[in-house]
């Protein structure tokens, strides 16, 4: 775990989001971590998708590029019966906690790959487990593996045409997978050091109650903080999230929140998500400031020799 930091974090390029190939990413871990140090990220954390296989690779890397890599994971969860994503971020791999919740969502997603597969075979093709099997390597196959898959052997002539027809929202390969609800995946997050932060709200499509709601929920829980820039933003959209935050703290009767940034970087080629794109607005408090909190907290805690 990450115990001390930049005291110009403030300036720096940081990145708290970010997928490789141990997961549904494009860059291996180590190709990940050199291209966030060629951009200029002197902070990032790797959050691939229910796993933590890549971040011994990614930190090992850091070291010798001289970039501090936070040890993260993005968990899939359920808020009621909606999908949502928590991030962990500056967790402890190894927790025995974490490492359950981690097995529950690789054998979920083991299931839904097959149940992907034959929903596609039942559209006629033929073949697509294996073909995404093959191009997540030793990842569990998920939906970007099998929209490659499509594009690969011609069914769809891009990944985003291949979730439009076939696996986006609502369509054949959107099959439903029931994750562990929010507050246990907080717990996870907790029992592992880390911090628990609400993956970009604004991707939901939630109406603005909505999002309030799952806001003051979310703290209720014990959420830690909430990713106020993902991507590209439009400062608008920023500022009326941190709006909806501040109501929603307020309507959960806890503090205003620290809030994270990342690009949710997947592949080169994607201006909006590119790692390192982001930054916080002047003023607002941010995540890595509990990690100064929670080093002075384990140091008080610590017995004497």
């Amino acid at each position: 775990m990450l115990r001390t930091l930049s005291t110009d974090l403030n300036t720096d390029l940081v990145d708290l989001h970010s997928h490789s190939t141990a997961s549904d990413g494009i860059l291996s871990p180590v190709q990940l971590v050199s291209r966030a140090k060629s951009l200029g990220v002197t902070l990032m954390a790797l959050t691939d998708h229910d796993t933590v296989d890549g971040v011994a690779q990614a930190q090992c890397a850091g070291v010798q590029a001289g970039i501090a890599v936070v040890a993260g994971i993005e968990f899939s969860t359920l808020w009621g019966r909606r999908p949502i994503h928590i991030l962990g971020l500056n967790i402890e791999p190894a927790s025995e906690p974490l490492q359950r919740a981690i097995e529950l969502r690789q054998a979920l997603r083991c299931e839904r790959a097959e149940r992907i597969a034959r929903q596609l075979h039942q559209c006629g093709f033929h073949g697509a487990l294996e073909g995404a099997r093959a191009l997540a390597g030793s990842a569990v196959p998920g939906r970007p593996h099998f929209a490659r898959w499509l594009v690969e052997v011609g069914h769809v002539a891009d990944s985003a045409r291949a979730f439009k027809r076939y696996l986006g929202a609502g369509k054949v390969g959107d099959v439903r997978v029931e994750w562990p609800q929010l507050a246990e995946t907080i717990d996870a997050i907790h029992a592992a050091g880390g911090c628990a932060v609400l993956a970009h709200p604004l991707k939901y499509r939630l109406t603005r109650t909505q999002l309030l709601r799952l806001i003051s929920e979310f703290l209720r829980s014990d959420g830690d903080a909430l990713e106020l820039v993902c991507g590209r933003q439009n400062p608008v959209q920023t500022r009326e999230l941190s709006t909806l935050i501040t109501s929603g703290a307020k309507a959960a009767q806890r503090p205003v929140p620290p809030s994270s940034l990342g690009s949710d970087f997947h592949q080169p080629g994607q201006a909006w998500r590119e790692l390192g794109c982001v930054r916080l607005p002047p003023g607002v408090e941010p995540v890595w400031n509990l990690w100064h909190t929670l080093h002075r907290d384990l140091q008080s805690h610590t017995p004497p020799l």
